[in-house]
């Protein structure tokens, strides 16, 4: 996966709008951010919950790996995109969205 791909899967998300962190593009639901685009190391970084984090680095660890540190420990997690296939970026995207927007966005946006 690349880059665009990153960007046009998370900006079909509701609520997201685009920014920058650090000088990277990212992505935010309700003022928070979801996932950051780290463009030149071809990674982005999601924050996903502590769980769901230790199952993704368990499941795949070639793909998925905490970030070193205290953000790491907090679920932030790197998701390396040549490797990635789109079903697995999908549900990562999803899955940080949903970690991060509001509970009423995320009620409107599931399925019944």
């Amino acid at each position: 996966m690349l880059a665009e791909d990153v960007r046009a899967l998370c900006l079909m998300l509701p609520g997201t709008v685009e920014g920058a962190h650090m000088g990277n593009p990212d992505f935010r639901v309700g003022g928070r951010i979801y996932a950051t685009l780290w463009v030149e190391e071809e990674r982005t970084v999601l924050r996903l919950t502590p769980a769901h984090q230790a199952m993704l680095a368990e499941a795949e660890p070639d793909l998925f790996a905490p970030v070193p540190g205290a953000w790491g420990r907090r679920g932030w997690t790197n998701l390396d995109l040549p490797e990635a296939d789109e079903e697995t970026l999908r549900g990562a995207l999803l899955a940080a969205w949903r970690a991060t927007a509001p509970r009423d966005l995320v009620a409107a946006y599931e399925p019944a």
